[in-house]
């Protein structure tokens, strides 16, 4: 039997710095090898050169343009532009963009295949872009920061908090113990849970659903995973309706969340008299569903206003925090009530 190769891992794109370390000269020169800003004497070009093949190096524009102060555009990299959340977060990034005197380009990689991620890559670092603000929500996010490069102005927007480069998140974990430990004080025995597709193997959602059922030592159920479309919530909810023990569903998001109502009402199960179900986010239709939904307020537009901040001030040769949190909101609204009462044995 052969044995099986070693799974081969990608390195981080070459850098000047590393082209310069190769070339044996300092990365001005070799920046003025890429800009033609000035002569370089012909055996330095060569090294230059011959380095920046044998690498791989692929010049940034972006990375140039910050280098000669000659732009005024940022770019913002995501794994989707129309889901709410992402939605809001763009938004926010090009009000406050626009306020500061940028116009944002916007480039989409919707799934984590290589050739899809480095098609999005080619496509920002050839833009003269003064820097990247990258939305983290999903793992086409997290695909996206491993070919960043390193020399290139970046600030990374949402995501599990814990990166190289400035980064602005919201509190999931936080909100998301806050939201089950509400639904336990109303009675409900443990809280099941429909989870949105994860940045990684587990979100600050997931996360701190575990922890609060953990903490009260409340049963653990499994996972129920859906993806983005209300549609996958409605199946979901018929499936929990045909558990008469389950009370309580968490919904990953408020999309889902309706998806899973509609679901438990296609049954017979009432909501929430027989079923209490909440969401997160606060979409804008949350509010006006029936029942109104209780969830999780996450103001999106201001994460992105916060993340052009960081990108601003990185720019501006500015102290820069690593990291900047806000806390989302518990509203609570009618989907959710106590469990109903233990029906009496049959006779």
């Amino acid at each position: 039997m052969t044995p099986m190769a070693p799974p081969v891992r990608r390195q981080r794109p070459a850098v000047m710095a590393d082209v310069a370390k190769l070339a044996g000269v300092s990365v001005p020169t070799v920046s003025r090898v890429l800009n033609g800003s000035a002569v370089v004497r012909p055996d330095k070009r060569d090294r230059v050169l011959d380095a920046i093949a044998e690498l791989n190096f692929r010049p940034s524009a972006t990375a140039r343009a910050l280098s000669l102060r000659q732009t005024r555009n940022i770019a913002l990299l995501a794994g989707n532009t129309s889901h709410y959340g992402y939605a809001e977060t763009i938004r926010g990034v090009e009000e406050a963009a626009r306020a500061a005197g940028y116009t944002v380009s916007i480039t989409v990689a919707e799934t984590t295949d290589d050739a899809e991620v480095d098609r999005a890559i080619d496509l920002v670092l050839g833009q003269t872009a003064a820097g990247i603000v990258l939305l983290k929500f999903d793992p086409a996010g997290v695909a996206l920061r491993e070919r960043i490069p390193a020399d290139v102005p970046l600030v990374v927007a949402g995501g599990a908090p814990g990166s190289d480069a400035p980064q602005a998140v919201l509190d999931e974990y936080s909100a998301a113990v806050e939201l089950i430990e509400h639904l336990l004080s109303l009675g409900h025995r443990t809280v099941h849970h429909v989870r949105i597709p994860p940045s990684r193997d587990e979100d600050g959602r997931t996360t701190g659903w575990r922890r609060a059922l953990a903490d009260a030592g409340a049963p653990v159920p499994p996972l129920w995973d859906a993806d983005w479309s209300a549609a996958t919530g409605r199946t979901i909810g018929r499936a929990l309706a045909e558990d008469h023990e389950v009370t309580a569903v968490f919904a990953g998001n408020d999309e889902i969340a309706m998806g899973v109502v509609r679901g438990l009402t296609d049954a017979g199960r009432r909501v929430p008299e027989d079923v209490s179900v909440v969401g997160f986010d606060d979409h804008p239709l949350a509010e006006l569903w029936s029942p109104s939904l209780t969830t999780v307020a996450q103001d999106f537009a201001a994460l992105g206003r916060r993340a052009f901040g960081l990108l601003l001030a990185l720019l501006s040769d500015e102290d820069v925090p690593a990291f900047s949190a806000d806390r989302p909101l518990l509203v609570l609204r009618d989907s959710t009530a106590p469990p109903p009462p233990t029906a009496p044995e049959s006779h």
